[in-house]
């Protein structure tokens, strides 16, 4: 099984990194729609990790990942 994930990492006020994690991104995002996706995040202040504003944007990436799972019922 396959797995795809976009992974978002902010700055808040103190420094501190907060990633934000969404499953199953497009496979026709672009870059530009993720920034801005992250400035408004950011300009919103819709999420303040531990109580402090984000600050800055700092990266996005798209992992993907292949999942092997085993039935070890015995």
């Amino acid at each position: 099984m396959d797995e795809n994930k976009l992974v978002m990492v902010f700055k808040n006020t103190l420094g501190n990194s907060f990633s934000i994690t969404i499953d199953d991104p497009r496979d026709d995002l672009e870059e530009q729609e993720i920034l801005e996706a992250m400035n408004l995040i950011k300009t919103k202040n819709i999420f303040q990790p531990k109580g402090y504003d984000l600050a800055e944007c700092v990266s996005a990436k798209v992992v993907d990942s292949t999942i092997t799972e085993y039935d070890l019922a015995i």
